[in-house]
């Protein structure tokens, strides 16, 4: 797929996969690190992503696309830009204010929805999305992640269908 190949390209390019000592936000040493906002938020990083997701859902009824701030924004945003699919984000915890919501945008109960997410490690991130989601009597039906670091992420979401566009053993040989 000339996509993937292309966007395996930027993200070496831009410097969003990273090798060294990082701490993650779990708290977690790991010697890799993507930094995926370096390509969902380029113009054509977020294009190629686009273009991939709906490749990979152009053969499933989905009435909205989305997933948990900050990192399935831009991913959710290029997706209804090319395509016809509404987009919804879940907050991670819901509003104080207003109406309280956790999930903002276009969401109903009983729609078939795609959660998304720049990366998967333990899958938490996602499960937060989902449950969410199911909350309000949607169906996720497909989870996609932009890297699996291949931490526990298709262990924790098995019960979905856990497509991830990379996995960490495609971009980072083995040490």
């Amino acid at each position: 797929m000339q996509e993937k190949e292309a966007l395996k390209k930027l993200l070496i390019e831009t410097g969003a996969v990273k090798t060294g000592n990082f701490t993650l936000s779990s708290g977690k040493k790991s010697n890799f690190y993507v930094d995926c906002r370096k390509v969902t938020l380029h113009p054509e990083g977020a294009r190629l992503i686009a273009k991939i997701i709906l490749d990979k859902i152009k053969e499933t009824r989905v009435d909205a696309i989305g997933g948990l701030t900050l990192g399935a924004d831009p991913i959710t945003s290029a997706v209804v830009t090319l395509s016809d699919i509404p987009g919804f984000i879940v907050r991670k915890k819901a509003k104080e204010h207003g109406t309280g919501q956790k999930i903002e945008g276009i969401i109903e109960s009983g729609w078939d929805v795609v959660i998304v997410e720049d990366v998967a490690t333990t899958g938490a991130s996602a499960l937060q999305a989902i449950e969410a989601a199911e909350a309000i009597g949607a169906k996720v039906i497909k989870v996609i992640s932009v890297v699996d670091r291949e931490e526990g992420s298709a262990q924790a979401l098995k019960k979905y269908d856990f497509d991830p566009i990379f996995k960490k053993s495609e971009l980072i040989m083995p040490l």
